[in-house]
């Protein structure tokens, strides 16, 4: 018998100001801190959570530098907590251009991963205001095999499969997804979690940023597609406990990975 092996995962889904990072700064403080009152293992933020997606006239003047306020502000968190922090993503300028990075903190308050989003959100020109991120982010938490990808890339299934040929466990996705395409999400949450035989955890944010509402509905599924837990569409914090011990018998059961036909395959 498999020794039943937990993760507890605790989204953050937080409705930002737009072009307010220091007020974002203090919010996001204030809810890792009473997230962390239920003791989770992994702490997850949404994207763009410091400037809201995305004040085009400002964004370079508001954006992080090199991360240096997420990591003074949660890398500290994590370290005080004793938390891993999926710190979602923010705009930040590195060698003179904006990236929409992710940071992901251990326990200690290191940093353990960084992500820039790869595939930009050309309907509302995120393309000409970031830069393309470049490489994927496989990481490890307390021993599980993780990766991050950033919202809109999730509808490019060839990433996330990516990740999962090296044998990833759980893939944390933070999204600013508006409401009205939620059913999307939701429905691309549970795909990339059933055809990949991971567990998928979605942190949307919610709440309005210029004239988009977002839709929250932040959720996480097993490798079954199976929901484990699900937010409404205000501000609020979702848990679960995710039972890694279930994903051998899954991978063995039904081996698509040793079923596939890469030689059929012709993604580029």
């Amino acid at each position: 018998m498999t020794e039943q092996k937990l993760l507890k995962v605790s989204c953050v889904q937080m409705n930002m100001l737009s072009e307010e990072p220091g007020q974002n700064f203090e919010k996001a403080e204030r809810l890792i801190r009473e997230a962390a009152a239920g003791k989770p293992d992994v702490i997850v933020l949404p994207e763009t959570w410091n400037t809201g997606f995305f004040p085009k006239e400002s964004l370079e003047r508001i954006a992080d530098r090199n991360g240096e306020a997420v990591k003074q502000t949660v890398g500290a968190l994590a370290k005080e907590l004793g938390i891993n922090i999926v710190a979602g993503s923010v705009a930040n300028v590195k060698d003179g251009k904006i990236y929409n990075t992710a940071y992901v903190f251990d326990r200690e308050g290191k940093v353990i991963a960084e992500y820039d989003k790869t595939h930009l959100f050309t309907p509302m020109g995120e393309d000409k205001h970031f830069e393309k991120g470049d490489h994927l982010a496989p990481f490890l938490l307390d021993g599980v095999k993780c990766g991050l990808i950033i919202c809109y890339d999730i509808r490019f299934p060839e990433l996330t499969r990516t990740y999962a040929l090296d044998g990833l466990d759980v893939l944390f996705i933070p999204a600013q997804w508006p409401a009205v395409r939620i059913p999307h999400l939701i429905a691309l949450s549970k795909a990339r979690a059933i055809e990949n035989q991971m567990f998928t955890v979605t942190c949307n944010s919610c709440g309005t940023a210029g004239k988009t509402v977002y839709g929250g509905r932040s959720v996480i599924f097993d490798p079954w597609g199976e929901l484990k837990s699900e937010a409404g569409p205000e501000e609020e914090i979702i848990s679960a406990d995710l039972d890694l011990s279930i994903l051998k018998n899954i991978r063995e059961t039904i081996n698509v990975f040793r079923d596939r036909r890469p030689e059929l395959y012709h993604s580029k």
